[in-house]
């Protein structure tokens, strides 16, 4: 292990004190597109900001043996893996090939704690190394059953009984660290009822809620007609197609245009289904955008969207009420969280474009100043999430802190 002071605290534990080693396992890292990869990058960046010592385990992005790259978050391990034929870039480390590298990364960097986000390939071989050498464990599921189902190419009752043998797997898996976390609360309590996970401490992935708004002197000018956003992966339990069709089911007087921002396995179709409605000029599609870009995107939106029925936060939904943006997202999962039905936004129900294009059409009808109110009802109600608090949190959990210490 690596050398660390302590410090007792008043119960008579000690905690650890100095720079830390701190080993982030992650199934999903970028160049992947998701809310647990933009996670993982975050935690490492802010680990590495404050004189940690970060190392990142991940899949590589192509075919090839295991490497390291030196990157501006940490020191990136990336190892052999695998594409997946029902995702365009989804990669997949298995566990015969990565367990003697992982082995031999613990004996070169000797780390202070690990950090799982997952409990399947890496996470779960970076959790029974780290117990058998009696490593700190920190583990954090971002991830539920259901997000799988789309790439399972198999009946639904067959779906079913994998979601079963997950939610087990991340019990006996997770069951290991020392403390387990997840992004709310809503998560906590499915991971206490099918996963049988005792402890579980609801923890915000954070975001940087300052970075989403007009800085002073900045302008950047509206679009011209009334605009919904919609970002993240383009999957399948998203259900984009639900909101193309609301969009299609809004007055025509309104002229309502869909930005359409990211990349994934169902963009032909949708891009079909737009063509199918006559909104090809309606509805654009960005692809993959640049922090920067995207940051854009958020500020000139008159509404985002997210129709998606299986977010355990939704970084984008948070990232997009940042830059004071009302919000129209379904009644599913931890989105009902991030609405204050009339007042920042509304919930609609899941899969219902009629409902979804009612709830569209009554925010974009408003007077410009009464939008301008929700937005900024959606930015009061990030700060609970803010970054700082979130790597104060986790930092703390490395050097000791317990459940018992962040239970409300």
């Amino acid at each position: 292990m690596t050398s660390t002071q302590s410090q007792r605290i008043p119960n008579g534990r000690e905690l650890r004190t100095g720079p830390l080693t701190i080993l982030i396992a992650a199934d999903t890292y970028a160049p992947q597109v998701n809310g647990a990869a933009q996670f993982g990058y975050r935690l490492a960046k802010g680990m590495t900001a404050r004189g940690n010592d970060v190392h990142v385990l991940a899949c590589r992005p192509d075919n090839g043996k295991s490497y390291t790259e030196f990157r501006e978050e940490g020191s990136v391990h990336r190892l052999r893996s695998h594409s997946v034929p029902t995702h365009e870039y989804f990669r997949v480390c298995l566990p015969w090939e990565i367990k003697k590298d992982i082995s031999l990364l613990f004996d070169r960097i000797q780390p202070d704690v690990v950090h799982a986000q997952s409990h399947y390939m890496i996470g779960e071989q970076v959790i029974y190394e780290a117990q058998r050498r009696g490593i700190r464990i920190i583990a954090t599921n971002h991830f539920m059953p259901e997000n799988l189902n789309p790439f399972l190419p198999f009946p639904q009752w067959f779906k079913d009984i994998v979601g079963r043998v997950s939610w087990k797997d991340m019990g006996k898996v997770m069951g290991r660290a020392d403390v387990v976390t997840t992004p709310t609360p809503l998560a906590a309590s499915a991971m206490h009822r099918h996963a049988f996970l005792g402890k579980v401490l609801p923890l915000s992935n954070g975001i940087d809620s300052a970075a989403y708004e007009l800085q002073e002197g900045e302008t950047i000018e509206r679009h011209e007609f009334p605009t919904v956003l919609f970002a993240g992966r383009l999957a399948e339990e998203k259900h984009i197609d639900v909101l193309i069709d609301a969009v299609a089911k809004t007055p025509k007087s309104l002229n309502v245009h869909l930005e359409i921002v990211g990349g994934g396995e169902v963009k032909a179709a949708l891009k079909a289904q737009a063509e199918r409605l006559g909104l090809s000029d309606r509805v654009k599609f960005f692809g993959l955008a640049s922090d920067e870009d995207l940051r854009k995107a958020y500020i000139q939106a008159d509404l985002f969207c997210m129709p998606g029925t299986a977010e355990l936060q939704s970084l984008v939904t948070l990232e997009a009420m940042s830059a004071s943006t009302p919000v129209v997202l379904a009644n599913a999962m931890a989105l009902p969280h991030l609405v204050r039905d009339g007042e920042n936004g509304y919930l609609f129900r899941p899969m219902d474009s009629d409902d979804l294009a009612e709830k569209i059409t009554r925010i974009l009808q408003l007077p410009e100043e009464k939008r301008a109110a929700m937005g900024a009802v959606s930015r009061a109600m990030v700060e609970e999430h803010g970054i700082k608090k979130t790597l104060d949190t986790f930092e703390g959990l490395y050097r000791g802190e317990t459940y018992e210490d962040h239970a409300e």
